[in-house]
């Protein structure tokens, strides 16, 4: 009889630190918290409302929060989730069904672990 093994979907987030770096020179270490504080919020909501707009089937509102979602990753470093963000918009815009549901599960993940990346890089200064 065959075994099943379950396999573990894990894949490392990209951060580009000295856009970090960058953020924390520009404002100074309390306000950049603050400012990385406030866009992981934005970014949380956009996550969620990107998802909950492809469990609704609306393609347009999820092509849109992803493209918000891609641009907030970028101006905080967060290259993976900008990066899985984009591919997401891409597979509505193609009409891929097929891969969509797999962009979808990895944008769930890798938008999990890149918050809270990015939050504790920001937290140990």
């Amino acid at each position: 009889m065959a075994q099943i093994v379950p396999l573990t979907m894990s894949e490392p987030v990209k951060i580009d630190a000295r856009r970090v770096r960058d953020i924390v020179s520009e404002l100074g270490e309390s306000a950049a918290q603050n400012v990385i504080g406030i866009a992981l919020e934005q970014l949380a909501v956009a996550l969620q409302a990107t998802d909950a707009a492809l469990t609704a089937q609306d393609m347009a509102q999820a092509v849109a929060q992803a493209d918000r979602l891609s641009r907030l990753a970028w101006q905080i470093g967060l290259l993976s989730l900008a990066g899985v963000a984009m591919d997401l918009g891409s597979c509505i815009e193609r009409g891929d069904l097929a891969a969509l549901s797999a962009v979808q599960a990895r944008l769930m993940r890798v938008g999990n672990r890149s918050l809270t990346a990015i939050w504790d890089r920001a937290g140990s200064g």
